[in-house]
């Protein structure tokens, strides 16, 4: 193996953990700018030459989608930064989205071999900046698509798992066609994830570099309203499709008071603002109305975004309201950090049981009980359990409730012959094939709210899948 880092293994040891330069808490909490802003050059060299260029590297057992993480950062220590990103590009195609909200610290990085005395290689952080330093120089060139296929496959959905498969199948020669419900592209990355985590901009530029590779895609088409399933099939003459339809129905606790004016589930309140521009009233058509103290129900990372969002938005007083300890919130820990210096309060083992209104059907407080924690349940995560007598009320106007999502059920509803779960999503099997043949699903619609990435590795498998079942299917008659 070829070695490109002129230190020695020790000496590269020494070197700390190269820290992105951030926004102040007291700035960032007055505005929606992009919290981090990344490595500069000479940090991401410095941070390039951590790397113990491992002879076998775990850290891409650690990825869903593979990426060759020694052979991208070793084309950084050639200065190669264009290269770098393409030999990203390999394997995932939305870099700069993956730089920034993909969880690195319990997926590559916490593989990395220098991570097991010290700390990781920042290899999330290395991943932005060379996306970021392509997109500054306007360095991008679609690659070539060598192969061109007859075969049009459509894609329903165009958040990560439905971009990932559109940009797979358009490298391999197919004709794809995206269907997005909305009147935007990105799905859960435009409508979930806050503009200072994820600029809209960034996933406008990734989503232009898909169109690039020949992707068309239409907007505000329902699929299930505006053309179903078997018409896509039928009359617009697809030979296979991916369903990638998310999963961005919400889900109540079912507790008193939920029906108040001042309750939000999180997916609207977040559509609302992220979507709608909601945080930029009255430029925009969409308000937003919350009161001076709100409360976000969850621990997860769609809490954390509301919970901050909130704050942005001028809650004086922002609580965190979670059944567990921090030990068990599913939220990065980097986002947990980011709301504490933000002023966000954490009201752990905590339980809402009754939101409370006034006279005229608004929120004013919400009534909880502490919990403290039992044996483990099924998730593996020890079950919160009351503490008898310990309920209190909490002085709030706004109650934002983040406790999961289920998929939209309209094309399970309008697509005979495909099965479901009890809670609603597409079942698949582990090439991401549904119950109909030419039919494939991933992402949320499949496994229920998940990350990013793992959508994205569903999508990048289905385009697998979709590749390997028109090529064997050509000729026999079972292309429907």
């Amino acid at each position: 193996m070829t070695a490109y880092n002129p230190l020695k293994p020790s000496e590269r040891m020494k070197i700390k953990r190269q820290e992105s330069l951030e926004q102040s808490p007291d700035d960032r909490i007055l505005n929606f700018l992009e919290v981090s802003f990344g490595l500069d050059d000479e940090r991401s060299v410095v941070e390039a030459k951590r790397c113990l260029e491992c002879k076998d590297p775990l850290c891409v057992d650690g990825c869903p989608v593979g990426i060759d993480i020694r052979g991208f950062i070793q084309l950084m220590l050639q200065q190669d930064y264009v290269g770098a990103v393409n030999k990203i590009r390999e394997a995932n195609y939305l870099p700069a989205i993956c730089g920034r909200v993909c969880p690195q610290e319990t997926q590559c990085e916490e593989l990395c071999v220098l991570g097991k005395k010290l700390t990781p290689v920042a290899i999330g952080k290395l991943e932005r900046f060379v996306a970021d330093f392509e997109m500054k120089n306007n360095l991008f060139t679609a690659p070539e698509i060598k192969v061109k296929r007859d075969e049009k496959v459509a894609i329903v959905g165009s958040g990560p798992a439905g971009l990932t498969c559109a940009a797979e199948l358009a490298k391999m020669g197919y004709k794809v066609t995206i269907f997005e419900a909305l009147h935007a592209t990105g799905g859960v990355l435009r409508y979930g994830i806050p503009e200072f985590r994820l600029p809209k901009g960034i996933l406008d530029t990734e989503t232009e570099r898909i169109k690039a590779l020949g992707v068309e895609i239409y907007t505000n088409f329902v699929i299930g309203r505006t053309a179903t399933i078997d018409e896509l099939f039928g009359e617009w003459g697809f030979k296979a499709i991916f369903l990638a339809t998310g999963a961005g129905t919400p889900t109540f606790m079912g507790i008193p008071g939920e029906n108040l004016s001042g309750v939000y589930s999180a997916n609207e309140f977040l559509t609302r603002v992220n979507l709608m521009g909601a945080f930029r009233f009255p430029e925009v058509d969409t308000p937003i109305r919350i009161g001076k103290q709100i409360a976000v129900i969850g621990g997860g990372n769609t809490a954390m975004d509301a919970v901050r969002t909130a704050r942005r938005l001028g809650a004086e007083k922002a609580y965190l309201v979670y059944r567990r300890s921090r030990d068990e919130m599913p939220a990065r820990d980097e986002e947990i950090h980011h709301a504490e210096q933000e002023g966000i309060e954490f009201l752990l083992l905590t339980n809402p049981i009754r939101i409370l209104g006034d006279g005229n059907n608004w929120v004013r407080g919400m009534e909880c009980m502490k919990m403290e924690l039992g044996e483990p349940d099924e998730s593996g995560r020890r079950k919160p359990v009351p503490v008898k007598g310990s309920e209190f009320v909490l002085d709030v106007q706004t109650v934002i409730e983040a406790i999961g999502q289920k998929p939209n059920p309209i094309i399970q509803s309008t697509t005979p012959g495909l099965d479901t779960s009890k809670r609603g999503t597409v079942v698949t099997s582990e090439s991401q094939a549904t119950s109909r043949p030419g039919i494939f699903a991933g992402g949320d619609l499949a496994r229920g709210g998940a990350t990013v990435i793992l959508a994205m590795r569903d999508g990048k498998k289905a385009a697998a899948s979709i590749h390997d079942y028109l090529r064997n299917s050509i000729g026999t008659g079972e292309v429907p």
